[in-house]
């Protein structure tokens, strides 16, 4: 069964364009949205999905109506090939069903993998340069030396944890672990 999915980013524009071409190319069964590309919930789509079985082919009129990064185009792809679903993608001429289109997606997830490579690199480099340097990422902590100081003679005085730590803007559970890591040096 082809099942044809339809989507425009607002409410002023119309998916008539969209659906005639799903008719014209022979689907049985339409589910739409009327949102943004880059929003995570798509009704129409996680019901367009939900119905599909294996055998069925999921239909759009164009390839970014199902999302905006190849990543996600890829692993939705993937996860369609998984449950015996074909997808096609009628103005860009793409049909899983064909040994042409299965390639182009192989060739697709082959790209997005080595560009999550390649940002996983460049990202292990910065942050080596950046120790080099001496900058160390994250957050600043909340309790530095002369803090710690302070809360321990402010124990030693006998002030309770909780007003401690309150005191010195820290939960008492940072509180607890900052004495526990001068203790143990």
């Amino acid at each position: 069964m082809l099942v044809g999915y339809a989507r425009v980013s607002t409410e002023d524009q119309k998916l008539d364009l969209q659906v005639d071409a799903l008719k014209g190319a022979g689907c049985e069964k339409f589910f739409s949205d009327h949102v943004s590309g880059a929003s995570k919930l798509k009704p129409g789509l996680e019901e367009a999905l939900a119905y599909l079985r294996s055998g069925d082919t999921l239909v759009v009129w164009k390839l970014d109506r199902l999302g905006r990064t190849v990543k996600g185009l890829v692993d939705l792809v993937q996860s369609l090939e998984e449950k015996g679903i074909q997808f096609r993608s009628l103005t860009d001429g793409i049909d899983t069903s064909t040994t042409s289109g299965r390639f182009f997606f192989h060739v697709m997830a082959a790209l997005s993998e080595m560009e999550r490579e390649l940002v996983r690199e460049r990202t292990k480099a910065g942050l080596t340069a950046a120790r080099a340097r001496g900058r160390m990422g994250g957050r600043k902590p909340k309790m530095d030396a002369s803090r710690l100081k302070s809360a321990q003679h402010l124990l030693a005085s006998g002030m309770a944890p909780n007003e401690v730590a309150a005191n010195l803007g820290v939960s008492r559970a940072t509180l607890y672990r900052k004495l526990a890591e001068s203790a143990k040096k």
